[in-house]
């Protein structure tokens, strides 16, 4: 078996010590990263966090911890507070498009010297959502961009980042906050995410209809969007769709016709 690289040896050694059969939650804290990476005589990252992250978001729990999970869940690592996390067992942690879904084509307004210059990265994506207006396509609600990379502090959460928050008003004059999380390149949605959005704006948006959006690029430049809806602890998907940003004339008649056949039923 392969040795473990350093972010797994930390985190398994974490888990492993507090787990208990039948344990569906386990508790740690920042510190007792940085307490294991010395008594393993392991280098401590500079960014200790970014361990948490990359568990999240980018590679799997080592299997070791991945099969104390009871049937039918998976472990995830949310934040409790300051500087504190729990594994906690749930349904569902990685949020993967649906590979059936219809694509729906959309004339790509993005300005020319930013398709140029952009990567295939998590700031691509939030430019091309902003410049298509894709938030108002996908919500029929008309949206504005308030602020991206927000970070700020949650009650019994600590510190969270949201990488865009829209502001929108529909016909009926109701006004909505939509917190987004974009996915390029490697790294996937994660429900926690979703969990902490959700949290956020009921702490900062009180006032206002919150619908939480998900974005992930997929191959062939696919732009898959979500929107999530929480009951309890439960996050659900309400709503999925597929874009394809193509030039204006790729848009044929045929598939206008298509649309507007969709719609009708």
């Amino acid at each position: 078996m392969p040795e473990l690289n350093r972010y797994s040896q930390i985190i398994e050694d974490i888990f492993l010590s507090r787990f208990k059969p039948g344990k569906t939650k386990v508790p740690f804290e920042r510190k007792d990263m940085v307490e294991t990476a010395k008594r393993l005589n392991i280098d401590i990252p500079k960014n200790i966090g970014d361990i948490i992250y990359s568990f999240r978001y980018r590679v799997s729990l080592p299997e070791s911890i991945v099969s104390k999970a009871p049937e039918g869940k998976e472990w995830i690592i949310r934040s409790i507070g300051t500087a504190k996390y729990c594994f906690v067992a749930i349904p569902q942690a990685i949020i993967q498009p649906n590979e059936m879904m219809a694509k729906t084509k959309v004339p790509d307004a993005t300005p020319g010297i930013i398709s140029r210059y952009a990567l295939n990265d998590e700031q691509a994506l939030l430019a091309k959502l902003r410049y298509n207006r894709l938030i108002d396509i996908f919500t029929s609600v008309t949206c504005y961009s308030l602020q991206n990379h927000l970070r700020t502090t949650v009650p019994q959460m600590g510190q969270i980042e949201t990488d865009e928050i829209y502001i929108g008003i529909d016909k009926k004059g109701i006004h909505y906050v939509f917190p987004v999380q974009a996915k390029g390149g490697s790294d996937a949605l994660n429900i926690v995410q979703i969990e902490q959005d959700i949290a956020m704006c009921k702490s900062k948006f009180s006032d206002l209809v919150c619908r939480a959006i998900g974005a992930q690029f997929m191959q062939d430049a696919i732009i898959a969007l979500f929107e999530f809806i929480q009951d309890g602890e439960k996050v659900s998907i309400i709503s999925e769709k597929h874009y394809r940003l193509v030039p204006g004339e790729e848009v044929t008649e045929a598939d206008l016709a298509e649309y507007q056949r969709q719609t009708s039923e």
